[in-house]
């Protein structure tokens, strides 16, 4: 049987351990500033980003890797007789999983499987690490494909934003919804439905109130939670991860990871994002 290696893209948010202990590929997207376009976790990081974005005032534009990145990335593992398994950005919010499909049908069929996460973030991490365990038990690429197929609707996903300056910069919000939404301290929580993100409701007050509120949906479903593993990622805002990373390990008794967002999730959402991301189960 072939070995099976897993792709994901840079906004998959995986843990850099992850990456390296099960020696999973990643495929940059791109950060663009103007004319100058940056491979996300390669040639820039959230820091650099957001010491641009507050140097310049601008929020940079992303853009997928092109089919010709893929087929350069998959072509070495084709070589030497792996399968291939991508899971992708969701095809709602990017061109890249069509444009992973245009590389993949360059070579043999059945050698590369393409699976749209209709996801982001962890939300694709968490597929994809399920993908890992069970090309690591033996399953084959169409196995391990199904599983991945049949896991995506119960993957749950939702962040709370800090700030909506980001969201105002990248014209998902009025300047008056920022003003009014920064003088009353209004905290928008997103959710990903059906591949997009969609604001699932507004918290105001502190933050503290938001994140609970996140938390205590999450706990709304604690007996349904694949307790395997649990995803907090947030971005500049370790202290408040640590917290619900505690309170998710003692009242889930599950296992409960922390990983951070890169680049392409953090110029959508700004500076102290954090998100709450795990699977349910029948």
């Amino acid at each position: 049987m072939s070995r099976i290696k897993i792709f994901a893209d840079s906004t998959s948010d995986l843990n850099p351990d992850w990456i390296k202990t099960h020696d999973i590929g990643i495929i940059p997207l791109y950060v663009v500033f103007g004319d100058e376009s940056l491979k996300d976790g390669v040639e820039i990081t959230p820091e650099l980003l957001y010491e641009r974005v507050s140097k310049d005032g601008r929020l940079p534009k992303t853009a997928a890797p092109s089919p010709a990145d893929f087929m350069k990335a998959f072509q070495p593992y084709i070589e030497q007789g792996d399968d291939i398994l991508y899971i992708s950005l969701s095809s709602e919010l990017s061109s890249t999983y069509q444009n992973a499909l245009l590389a993949s049908s360059e070579f043999p069929e059945g050698r590369i499987s393409v699976v749209d996460s209709l996801n982001l973030s962890s939300g694709i991490g968490l597929l994809v690490m399920k993908a890992v365990h069970a090309a690591q038990k033996g399953q084959s690429l169409k196995e391990i494909t199904h599983l991945v197929e049949s896991m995506k609707p119960n993957v749950r996903t939702e962040f709370v934003i800090d700030t909506l300056e980001y969201l105002h910069k990248g014209g998902r919000c009025s300047g008056m919804q920022n003003l009014i939404g920064s003088l009353l301290k209004i905290r928008p929580v997103i959710r990903v439905t059906d591949g997009k993100m969609s604001p699932a409701y507004k918290v105001r007050g502190k933050r503290e109130k938001a994140l609970d509120q996140m938390l205590q949906n999450t706990l709304s479903e604690k007996h349904q939670i694949d307790t395997d593993l649990i995803i907090v990622v947030h971005t500049m805002a370790e202290e408040d991860a640590l917290e619900l990373q505690k309170s998710l390990q003692e009242q889930t008794g599950g296992r409960v990871e922390l990983t951070t967002a890169g680049c392409v999730i953090c110029s959508h959402c700004g500076p102290k994002t954090i998100g709450i991301i795990y699977n349910t189960v029948l």
